[in-house]
């Protein structure tokens, strides 16, 4: 008897926490509006493309960092300040934060992060009539996990301070790496 509880006992291991996938790949698609003096001149429109994240933690912590790049095509409808042709645009972002988990279950996560991102148009835009601009960005979101899959929504906010300002509504949906 003495034997067999010392096997068992000789058999367990502590309890680790499971990890979560540390880097993501996932396809984005945004609804688009221009804001304040640039809600008439950018209209509203469309943004498409991926994301890739930098994201290890492990589900016994509540608080990690995210480290996220993307890139997004688009195009905007009713825009004034479209001259020749519809506007479409190329948006670069990379943007560091925090990812916190308030809640119990292990799979869902808040995001907030800032950075840098880089707006390129077909056509010179307000306010100084450049085709390039780059500038802050901020985001906030939730990740949910489920099986392999990584189901996201962030409002995105960008170019703050110098270029055309724009709110974006993005979902994602990627897989883990």
């Amino acid at each position: 008897m003495r034997l067999a509880l010392a096997l068992v006992i000789a058999m367990t291991v502590p309890a680790v926490a499971d990890p979560l996938p540390s880097g993501s790949i996932a396809g984005v698609a945004a609804a688009t509006s221009g804001t304040g003096a640039d809600a008439s001149r950018l209209g509203f429109g469309y943004e498409y493309g991926w994301r890739a994240a930098w994201e290890p933690m492990t589900t016994e912590r509540r608080l990690g960092y995210t480290l996220r790049w993307s890139t997004m095509f688009g195009g905007t409808y009713d825009a004034t300040a479209a001259r020749l042709d519809d506007l479409r645009v190329v948006l670069m972002d990379f943007t560091a934060g925090l990812r916190f988990r308030p809640w119990t279950t292990p799979t869902r996560y808040l995001n907030a992060s800032a950075g840098v991102e880089m707006l390129r148009s077909n056509q010179e835009l307000p306010p100084a009539m450049e085709r390039t601009y780059v500038g802050p960005v901020a985001s906030l979101g939730i990740d949910q996990y489920k099986w392999i899959l990584v189901f996201s929504v962030d409002v995105k906010y960008g170019l703050i301070a110098n270029g055309p300002s724009q709110i974006a509504l993005v979902f994602g949906v990627g897989t883990g790496l």
